[in-house]
């Protein structure tokens, strides 16, 4: 049984999967980068901007973490889970994350930033 309210568990699952996240973008904007796209702007401006509020994201959760003393640690990794250590209130949890659901996620929240973003530009 987890000590860890549901909240907060959601913001430690934050700050997994959006460094992974903002790793995915960075990688794209290079391979976009040396695309032989005709028009590479609007991809690359969509993909900075994404990860501008994906960076923005992943600075509040950080700052929200450690003002509540929250330490999030990898502890193992193998080809299909990865050990995370979560310190909560003085409390040690060591949680089993499947790697593809890790890879799901941080694909959701590709998908719900470039949307976003798109959405926003729409409204504009």
């Amino acid at each position: 049984m987890t000590r860890i309210p549901e909240d907060i568990r959601d913001m430690i699952e934050q700050s997994i999967y959006l460094p992974m996240t903002i790793a995915v973008f960075n990688r794209d904007l290079s391979v976009i980068e040396q695309s032989p796209f005709k028009l590479k702007q609007p991809y690359l401006r969509l993909v900075e901007e994404s990860l501008k509020l994906a960076q923005k994201d992943l600075t509040q959760v950080k700052k929200e973490l450690n003002q509540r003393k929250i330490k999030v640690n990898q502890v193992k990794r193998d080809d299909a889970f990865t050990l995370y250590s979560f310190i909560y209130h003085g409390y040690e949890e060591q949680h089993n994350y499947f790697n593809p659901r890790i890879r799901n996620k941080v694909s959701e929240l590709i998908e719900t930033y470039l949307f976003q973003n798109r959405d926003k530009k729409l409204k504009s």
